[in-house]
């Protein structure tokens, strides 16, 4: 009895499993299209690897441009808010000086 009763869970455990499984579309033939291609000479795969390395330096010379440019901008509103802090403390400063001055006139 308790041989059949695992066998009945494992038989709905499995078709569960076989319920949620995804449908896999059948692959198409690659073999078809790889045949269709022709072979490429050596010459032809150096030159297209050395435009692959161009473009690659090229995309890490604009990456690092743009890095600077943001570090640049970033340190530039460093100091604008450095130089408008130290304004504004000095105003506060000038003010408290006058107050104390007006104070000590009364």
């Amino acid at each position: 009895m308790n041989k059949l009763l695992a066998v009945l869970i494992a038989g709905l455990l499995s078709a569960g499993a076989y319920a949620q499984a995804p449908v896999v579309a059948p692959a198409a033939a690659p073999a078809v299209a790889a045949s269709a291609a022709p072979a490429k000479t050596p010459k032809e795969a150096k030159a297209e690897k050395a435009a692959a390395a161009k473009t690659e330096k090229t995309e890490k010379a604009a990456a690092a441009k743009l890095a600077r440019e943001e570090k640049a901008a970033a340190a530039k509103k460093a100091k604008e808010e450095k130089v408008a802090a130290a304004k504004k403390a000095r105003e506060e400063k000038a003010a408290a000086a006058a107050a104390k001055k007006d104070a000590a006139k009364k």
